[in-house]
């Protein structure tokens, strides 16, 4: 266990509504090793943002333990946990929105490492400044320029540089690239490899891009309302998907061959509501292999084969639906 940097252990995140209890995270378990990059994908709503902010306490989780190093962050005071951020970042979704328009690249960039008391000397402030403008590919040209005046994959590069200020070992990739362009996303997904490697860094990416999760991450988790459903490395869950949500989410990635045809899976149904949640699979009422078993109780997350994880108590989700 080691090589295992984070462990999450049960994690659960409630929300009070007028309603009842909206069950945002749901019980949520896995581990990461030390610079590797989990995945998490599924639909808008169920929960990977929630999930990634729950582990870095931007969101106090209602129970569950995050064991960092060692450490149950969950269990570390406010004095603590400013301490602990300096090994635990996040990158936004949106660059705009996530800096203050009113501070110019070098004080967004400089922010962090004042605030961490990272060095003492304006002179060291200020090379450091200039030396993670160069790491993420700010020319020095932009070290007045406003969040204003930059395109988004200029922002979400600052967004990166403050991340990296405080040499932290594990980030959260909160959907990144989901507001930039598509050529701007190759270019941000590629440095964000290239940190990877050059700075050992672990990653928790969360997206609803199963093309891009694909490309980046070693292992992908898929969550459907506050639940894992399947967890296993890219490519055995692309090449063996298990579980029925799995499979109607890759059916829907479009194909660049043309001559070959992809039957796409049209869920139907309706959607569990996520308050006051009841005690049976949250995706049975759009499965079409739902069987009693599936209304009666909620299935665990067990491994099937090797680091293949899966949810389902349909038969072929236990021995492959293909």
């Amino acid at each position: 266990m080691s090589d295992i940097l984070l462990q999450v252990i049960d994690l659960k995140k409630y929300f009070k509504t007028t309603k009842g209890m909206l069950h945002a995270v749901d019980g949520v378990s896995f581990n990461i090793k030390k610079g590797k990059t989990l995945g998490i994908v599924g639909e808008s709503g169920c929960g990977k943002s929630t999930t990634g902010r729950s582990i870095l306490r931007l969101t106090e989780p209602t129970s569950g333990q995050v064991i960092f190093e060692g450490k149950d962050i969950l269990k570390l005071s406010k004095k603590e946990m400013v301490a602990m951020r300096k090994e635990m970042q996040i990158i936004f979704q949106d660059p705009f929105s996530s800096l203050d328009p009113k501070m110019t690249v070098s004080q967004l960039i400089k922010e962090p490492l004042v605030i961490h008391k990272i060095f003492t000397e304006n002179e060291d402030i200020e090379k450091r400044v200039r030396e993670l403008m160069d790491l993420v590919g700010l020319t020095p040209r932009l070290y007045d320029s406003y969040p204003h005046e930059l395109d988004g994959g200029r922002r979400q590069r600052i967004g990166i540089a403050r991340a990296l200020a405080v040499n932290p070992k594990f980030i959260v990739c909160d959907e990144p690239v989901s507001a930039l362009d598509v050529s701007i996303q190759a270019q941000i997904l590629n440095l964000l490899k290239e940190l990877q490697e050059k700075l050992d860094l672990t990653y928790i990416f969360v997206t609803h891009d199963l093309s891009v999760v694909y490309y980046f991450a070693d292992d992908i988790a898929v969550m459907y309302l506050g639940k894992l459903v399947e967890k296993a490395p890219a490519e055995e869950l692309f090449a063996n998907p298990k579980h029925p949500y799995t499979q109607a989410l890759l059916s829907a990635i479009p194909s660049v061959d043309i001559r070959k045809k992809k039957e796409r899976i049209v869920l139907k149904g309706e959607i569990t509501s996520p308050i006051n949640m009841p005690n049976h699979c949250r995706f049975a009422n759009r499965c079409s292999y739902c069987q009693q078993d599936c209304k009666n109780s909620d299935p665990k997350l067990v491994e099937i084969s090797p680091n293949h994880f899966v949810a389902c108590f349909h038969p072929l989700g236990k021995e492959g639906i293909l």
